[in-house]
Parts: C-alpha cells; sequence; structure tokens
C-alpha cells in the first residue's frame, strides 16, 4: 500500500523550465495528489496540461485557493507582486516556497505580505539548464541536486520540515543558509561566472570573423552559460548587486594583476599567478557527499524561472480553470 501524498494540492506559480520540471516531479512521485499550474501565458499552460506535467490549470488566484503548498516559480523581481495577488485566496496553515536565485529580498519582503498563519521558506535548487520553457521540463531535473534552504530564525521548525521533505521528495539534497550567507556565496559561484561568460561573450563582436572555425571545447564550455536567458540574469544580478559588489571587484583586481604580467611579458609572475588560481580553484571546486553519493551541490546552469510572469510584460491571457 503506497503512503499518502505529503501534500494535497501543490501550485506552482510560473511553468518555466524548473516550475514545470518541479510540476511534473511531484506528480511523478506522488508527492502532491493534486498539482496546478498557472502563469502568464496560456499557450504553456495548455502544453502543460495536455502533456501530463499538471493536472489542472487556472488564473494565479484560483491556482492557490485551497492548496497546502504554493511554490513560486516567477523571477524574484516578480515575485512580491505575485504574493500581494494571491495573498486574499491562501488557506490558514499554507506554506509558501519559490526558487529565486536571490534570498535576503524575499526573506525581508514576502512573509510581510502574507496573511496571519501562512509561511514562507525560501528555496533555491541549484539546477537548470540554458534552455528554457516547460517543454523542456523533466521529472529527474533535481535529483541529486543541491538545494539551498534559507528559513529565518522564526520560521516555525515544521514548516521547514515540511518544505524540505517536498524538496527532498523531488530527488534534492537540503543545504541550510542564512539569506545573506547564501547570496553572498552564490554571488562567486553563480552569479559571477555568468558576469564573466557574458561580458567574453560580448566582446567577441572584436574577434575575427574566421575565429569561428578555431573555436573549440574550452570555447563552448566556458560561453555556455552565455546562452542564458538575457532577461532572468538581468533580473538575477539587479537583485544581488550587493553581495556581487566584493567578488567582482576581487575579479577585477586578478585580472588587472594578470594582464600586467603578461604586458610585461613576465613568465615567472605568470607561472606564479596560474599556479594560485589552480590552488583557490581547489579549495572550492564542488564535491559530492560521500553520505550520498549524490552529484556536485553546484551552481545553476543559466535557466531558473520563467521570464514571462504573471502581471507582467503586457496583457494577461486569464485562464479559465481546466482539468484533466
Amino acid at each position: 500500500m503506497s503512503a499518502a501524498p505529503a501534500f494535497e494540492r501543490v501550485a506552482v506559480i510560473g511553468l518555466g523550465l524548473l516550475g514545470g520540471s518541479l510540476a511534473v516531479a511531484a506528480k511523478q512521485r506522488g508527492v502532491a495528489r493534486r498539482v496546478v499550474g498557472s502563469a502568464r501565458r496560456l499557450e504553456p499552460l495548455k502544453a502543460a496540461l495536455r502533456n501530463g506535467i499538471v493536472d489542472e490549470i487556472a488564473d494565479p488566484l484560483d491556482a492557490v485557493r485551497g492548496a497546502d503548498l504554493v511554490v513560486l516559480a516567477t523571477p524574484v523581481s516578480a515575485m512580491p507582486s505575485v504574493v500581494q495577488q494571491v495573498a486574499p485566496a491562501l488557506s490558514e496553515g499554507a506554506l509558501v516556497t519559490d526558487v529565486g536565485s536571490v534570498k535576503a529580498i524575499l526573506t525581508d519582503t514576502l512573509p510581510g505580505l502574507l496573511p496571519p498563519g501562512v509561511t514562507f521558506v525560501g528555496a533555491h535548487p541549484m539546477a537548470g539548464s540554458h534552455k528554457k520553457g516547460v517543454e523542456h521540463a523533466s521529472a529527474d531535473l533535481f535529483e541529486g541536486a543541491c538545494c539551498v534552504l534559507t528559513p529565518l530564525a522564526d520560521t516555525p521548525r515544521e514548516a521547514v520540515e515540511r518544505v524540505r521533505h517536498f524538496w527532498e521528495a523531488v530527488g534534492a539534497r537540503i543545504v541550510l543558509r542564512d539569506p545573506e550567507a547564501h547570496d553572498a556565496e552564490v554571488a562567486w559561484t553563480s552569479h559571477l561566472p555568468h558576469i564573466l561568460a557574458y561580458a567574453f561573450a560580448r566582446s567577441l563582436e572584436r574577434a575575427p570573423a574566421t575565429a569561428s572555425e578555431l573555436a573549440a571545447t574550452g570555447f563552448a564550455d566556458f560561453t555556455r552559460i552565455a546562452q542564458s536567458d538575457a532577461a532572468l540574469w538581468g533580473d538575477i544580478l539587479a537583485a544581488n548587486r550587493k553581495a556581487i559588489a566584493g567578488p567582482l571587484q576581487a575579479f577585477s583586481e586578478a585580472l588587472s594583476e594578470l594582464a600586467s604580467a603578461i604586458e610585461r611579458g613576465d613568465g615567472d609572475a605568470q607561472e606564479i599567478f596560474l599556479a594560485s588560481a589552480r590552488e583557490q580553484l581547489s579549495r572550492i571546486r564542488p564535491v559530492a557527499t560521500a553520505a550520498t553519493g549524490s552529484r556536485d551541490c553546484a551552481p545553476s546552469g543559466g535557466q531558473n524561472p520563467e521570464t514571462a510572469t504573471p502581471g507582467r510584460g503586457g496583457p494577461q491571457e486569464k485562464p479559465q480553470t481546466h482539468h484533466d
């Protein structure tokens, strides 16, 4: 006899790669008795319903009505307005979590927008792809991936444990962080690498047109994340700009040091710099946990929630509630 689902109704607001993957994982793994999806555009919603990613589609208010867990899978900047929109329909005892790449701004803002008896537990699943859209959703996206939970000191323990169970049930490995510590760490391990990849890709306008003939695996590896969604990453970098400032300055200084050694033709200084760089990389390199055998707790590969969100980006088609 199979165990009863941990949640009766899970509402996922935003059906991009992460939202869609989370919805189908919750369905296939029996985490929720019913999964309902909501997003700004109607066509992806219909596709999600047609392909069995969700059980039901609805506008945001109807989606969260009666839900015991709501997952915000929109860009970080849109989450406060989404919460304000759906707050009147949230049930007492409901939990709200998210997939945002920046946490401090959300833990400072969202709890105050929720009605009494509804608890927010921030989450950041470190999984993704440079591909976007619900058509790339995968039930296995979170398998073995690191998911950072960022509860506050006064967050009820029961709420944290229920959200932990949800993420573990879809395959994630849980790591706890203070929201500010999370933002400081991902500024180094995820946000700065994306900045560097984008900046390098931008500089290619000065490269010879024939250089593409000589672009091999090293080029592809370094530039892969520069193919990530530009609007999404503009949103992330703006939200975490304070935490990014220090790492960006440190990189600028390191680049200037290496550039100076190259310009001087100082081979010894270059070798010392490169050896030191390898040493620092070994200190930070992601490590799989021996206990779980899970894959590295590595930064997202690029695309997190969908860029089109409820209440942003123009007129919104309001879906009627549909069932399978």
